[in-house]
């Protein structure tokens, strides 16, 4: 038989996340080994449960649930998406502006495959979550990885950004609270970046995601509410804050300068159509979830997110191989290995190690577009006790490495 090949559409297309490492830590939970996984996060795994109303909202509409609905959601949550918007970002949409779609990733391969034509460019954060940069070569495309350094936590340069716009450069992506860093953006910081969109009339696309998910006194800012003058793009869903990443709904809100963008919004609502429609019943949860604000009780001090993170600063803080700048948002913390240490260090198998040797999956840092090879990322999901356990297994394993290189 003649050998099947891939596409070359997905050459450059990775999503270590759930790569070789979790198929191998399947296999290893299959052989009776217990693994502490960090590498995804998935609220539901970790005793996460959606609010009360939301389940008996989606329960009372059942029956309503068996049809189509439009090809762009139906209205009840449109509108409640596009109030909250509103209201939180002072934008002026209404439903016809939003597109709900079977998660925020279904929405971000329509809005990149609409808007590509081969070789245009998309500015993309590095580190910066993987499905944004696959999206983009699936689509056509080059991503172009401007870089958040953890020197400057994480922080992207506004004009490291714009020296990198071609007369290819179609659109800039945000990721904000950052993804894998939790990194929040400030103000000052997005106001930047939104004159450069707007300046070089560029489509500006804002993952937000874990908007509400902030500690300390961080606060997130919407990028929708900094841009007039160019196509804005805010993505978002019930997945992390309202912890439903199994119903499956997000959301698009187009808001800024729409009239010279209708043949784009058209395309993507021709796609939305060629899929009929997003899972209808979680549909009815939106407006339900929308009026819910028990993420404060998870991020608060006190907390079970504001714990489990507490306890990897203290972590990291008195590893003498580990160094971070401290999550101000979302689910995760990127975390690097000084290499002045250990200077033969290698995140692909330090991953590796750590799951056969220690039974703790990570994500490798290289899977987040970065050059480096001594960052991992973990999620903040087990409880403050776990994290413990697992930065007392990834010190071990560190220490061996340590004493490996001496001996050598």
């Amino acid at each position: 038989m003649t050998a099947i090949g891939a596409s070359q559409a997905v050459v450059d297309v990775h999503y270590s996340i759930r790569g070789p490492l979790a198929n191998r830590a399947l296999e290893l939970e299959q052989e009776g080994h217990e693994i502490i996984k960090l590498n995804i996060g998935n609220p539901g795994l970790f005793g996460f449960t959606a609010p009360a109303a939301v389940h008996d909202i989606i329960k009372q509409h059942l029956g309503e649930s068996e049809a189509y609905c439009h090809q762009k959601g139906i209205t009840e949550a449109r509108a409640a998406i596009a109030a909250y918007q509103n209201k939180y970002s002072c934008t002026e949409i209404d439903e016809d502006d939003i597109f709900i779609g079977n998660g925020v990733s279904e929405l971000i391969l329509m809005a990149l495959r609409a808007l590509l034509n081969v070789g245009d460019e998309v500015l993309v954060p590095s580190p910066g979550y993987p499905l944004w940069t696959a999206a983009v070569y699936l689509s056509d495309g080059e991503a172009i990885h401007y870089p958040c350094r953890a020197e400057n936590d994480y922080i992207p340069d506004p004009k490291e950004i714009e020296s990198l716009i071609t007369e290819r450069t179609r659109a800039i992506v945000l990721i904000n609270p950052n993804n894998p860093s939790g990194a929040v953006y400030p103000d000052d910081t997005l106001a930047e970046i939104a004159k450069i969109a707007e300046k070089h009339q560029l489509v500006a696309m804002s993952d937000e995601i874990y908007d509400q998910i902030v500690y300390d006194d961080a606060k997130h800012c919407a990028l929708s509410g900094y841009i007039t003058d160019t196509l804005c793009m805010t993505f978002s869903g019930l997945s992390k804050v309202h912890r439903a990443c199994g119903y499956r709904v997000g959301w698009l809100c187009f808001s800024g300068k729409r009239e010279q963008a209708q043949d784009y919004i058209d395309a993507i609502e021709l796609l939305a159509s060629l899929r009929l429609c997003s899972n209808v019943p979680g549909q009815w949860a939106v407006p339900t979830a929308l009026e819910d604000n028990s993420i404060q009780e998870l991020i608060n001090p006190g907390g079970r997110l504001y714990e489990s993170r507490r306890a990897l600063l203290e972590a990291i803080e008195a590893s003498p191989y580990l160094y971070g700048a401290a999550p101000n948002g979302a689910l995760y913390a990127f975390i690097g290995v000084d290499t002045d240490l250990l200077p033969d260090f290698d995140d692909e198998q330090f991953g590796l190690d750590l799951l056969e040797k220690k039974h703790v999956l990570v994500a490798p840092g290289q899977g987040f577009n970065i050059a480096e090879k001594n960052f991992f990322r973990v999620t903040l999901l087990p409880n403050a006790d776990d994290i413990r356990e697992v930065f007392i297994r990834i010190d071990a394993l560190l220490q061996e490495y340590a004493a490996a290189a001496q001996s050598a």
